[in-house]
């Protein structure tokens, strides 16, 4: 079966009964471009096949950054505050993409020390069946050095993950 805009085929043995392998997925988005594509592609297949859409965005919080050479720590809310005006930002462009796709959508924004945690906690709270999500594509020391949100979801997640590359 393949996806009218996208030419992805899904084997109809993956189906339901009602034909839609993936009933509620839940996208995750940083607002990176590359995440604008995955957003597109996500909501294209929800429209072609029928799925929810349970679009987040993590505001990543740090409670203070201490900074010892000055004796003091330097409090964090108004970054704070910009990073989780982006994020609903981010969660609102989901939001935008799948009306215009007329994909059935919900967007949240979240705030979490760990963006991976805070998206595996989601799909399980909203009884999600996939994630999907974008890869930056690092390479090479930059993967192992830096660590991946989508690794560490690819690596604790009980349910299916697509990686959009």
């Amino acid at each position: 079966m393949d996806s009218p805009q996208r030419g992805i085929r899904w084997p109809s043995s993956h189906l339901s009964p009602g034909g839609t392998m993936l009933k509620k997925i839940l996208l995750a988005t940083d607002g990176s471009e590359l995440s604008k594509r995955a957003v597109a592609a996500a909501v294209d297949f929800a429209a072609s096949y029928g799925s929810k859409i349970v679009g987040l965005a993590v505001s990543e919080i740090f409670p203070s950054l201490i900074m010892p050479e000055l004796g003091a720590g330097y409090g964090l809310q108004g970054i704070e505050a910009e990073i989780f005006a982006q994020s609903k930002l981010n969660a609102g462009y989901i939001a935008d993409c799948a009306k215009k796709a007329g994909a059935d959508c919900e967007v949240h924004t979240v705030k979490g020390t760990h963006a991976n945690e805070e998206i595996l906690r989601f799909a399980k709270e909203y009884g999600c069946d996939s994630i999907f999500m974008a890869s930056h594509g690092r390479k090479g020391l930059d993967k192992l050095m830096l660590g991946s949100e989508t690794q560490k979801v690819l690596t604790y997640s009980k349910i299916p993950v697509l990686v959009f590359k």
